[in-house]
């Protein structure tokens, strides 16, 4: 939900007010957090279609990455896991829900001490987190597990071999749910507080630390964990991205040429 004053920065972009190839910048008032909800859905489910060249070979990578881990590890990290399953241990239930329910607890705690303290950059954290989870964790992660059709390690007594895949028949598998959860809450946390190295390493400590709860509890694979991990860090940090320049109450536009065009791009990208 952009509100420039486009006709002011035209002049100022091309009449000579500022200097050439200076960027141009305007006031408007922040948007409600309805309104950056529903902008940041469109954004991030439209983002295909803005992807150039490098975004294209960074999928194909990713891709990559996770079918190389379902040939080596998933076969191996299931059988250790499930040798060493033990259903009442403390730790793994506790952190597994961090995934889950505690998520939702650590995000109404931040707007919680934000409310309380004034505390801009926690309401933000709150929010964005709240938008990333909603996209990442559910509409993403959900749609790509009915397309797949992936059996869990546990499904049919754990006798389903590791890539059984039946599209569209509510196997639920890939990716990880609960590790795409994990991933955009610790990505949005850490992208808010980037300076505070110890932040980074605690949130994302946690995040793979569910990931590796599911896959003991015998839920996932590890390539549907890696999975869930890359969809999660990328909306969340696509979701910072995207909200602090409208948080601030400004969007910058830059004077852009071509061959036989000229014209104003928006500065930031997802």
């Amino acid at each position: 939900m952009v509100r420039l004053n486009i006709a002011s920065c035209l002049l100022v972009c091309f009449l000579g007010a500022a200097p050439s190839g200076a960027a141009c910048a305007a006031d408007y008032p922040p948007p409600s957090y309805p309104e950056l909800f529903v902008d940041d859905v469109q954004h991030v489910i439209t983002a295909p279609s803005r992807w150039q060249k490098q975004e294209w070979q960074n999928l194909g990578w990713a891709s990559l990455a996770v079918v190389g881990t379902a040939i080596v590890v998933d076969g191996p990290l299931r059988d250790e896991m499930r040798r060493r399953n033990n259903p009442d241990n403390v730790f793994m239930n506790d952190i597994e829900r961090f995934g889950s329910e505690y998520a939702w607890g650590v995000l109404g705690g931040f707007y919680l001490a934000g409310t309380l303290a004034d505390d801009n950059k926690a309401i933000a954290v709150a929010q964005d987190g709240l938008s990333a989870s909603f996209i990442a964790s559910g509409l993403v992660t959900p749609a790509i597990k009915f397309a797949t059709g992936r059996s869990r390690p546990n499904d049919n007594g754990g006798n389903d071999a590791n890539f059984t895949f039946t599209p569209f028949s509510g196997a639920a598998s890939f990716p990880s749910g609960h590790t795409t959860e994990a991933f955009a809450l610790a990505s949005v946390i850490s992208a808010h507080y980037e300076d505070e190295t110890w932040v980074q390493y605690s949130t994302f400590g946690i995040a793979g630390l569910v990931g590796l709860a599911r896959s003991y509890h015998g839920g996932h694979y590890a390539s549907d964990i890696v999975a869930g991990a890359m969809i999660g860090t990328l909306v969340g940090h696509s979701v910072v991205a995207y909200n602090t320049p409208q948080r601030a109450g400004k969007m910058v536009l830059l004077p852009a040429a071509g061959a036989d065009w000229v014209g104003l791009r928006l500065a930031g990208s997802f």
